[in-house]
């Protein structure tokens, strides 16, 4: 089922795909179709896979840095590794970047102050909240893998496709 055509030409098809999986990355459920479903399951669980095995490649390296008086000030910064890298740019290349949205009754600085050094923030947390979770899964239950739940929710109305919740256990 991973490769169902979806009734659509593949450059439409792919887009659905892309976006599909990166609302599911970032909101954690979607709304769709079982065909559907079932495509986007097999993306994101690859995509998830990949960033499960290079999270923790983190490389610290000493930079010198001036401060505000033009003093030299050595700091350790924390790069990602060759390993990381590669995972981030595959994963950056397929999803679609969602940016964080201001919360209702959010200040614009309490915005700017939660959001503030954040270039990417579906990349984000996909690395630092979904890959160390599924990975202590991993180490307790000893499976990899099963990121994702489909559950049935009956036929649409019109068409009568068969409608199911697809989200991220």
């Amino acid at each position: 089922m991973a490769n169902a055509k979806l009734g659509r030409p593949s450059k439409e098809k792919n887009a659905l795909l892309r976006g599909l999986v990166s609302d599911l990355l970032w909101y954690g459920e979607i709304e769709t179709t079982e065909a559907r479903a079932k495509s986007v399951r097999s993306v994101a669980e690859k995509l998830l896979t990949l960033a499960i095995n290079s999270y923790e490649d983190i490389v610290k390296v000493e930079k010198e840095i001036k401060d505000d008086k033009g003093v030299k000030v050595k700091t350790t910064v924390s790069n990602d590794g060759p390993k990381k890298l590669n995972a981030r740019r595959k994963i950056m290349s397929y999803v679609y970047d969602r940016q964080e949205q201001r919360k209702p009754k959010e200040s614009k600085d309490a915005f700017m102050a939660r959001t503030q050094g954040i270039n990417h923030p579906l990349l984000e947390k996909i690395f630092n909240v979904y890959a160390p979770k599924y990975a202590q899964r991993a180490k307790e239950v000893g499976q990899g893998g099963g990121y994702t739940r489909i559950i049935k929710l009956g036929q649409r109305r019109g068409d009568a496709s068969e409608m199911v919740v697809i989200k991220l256990i």
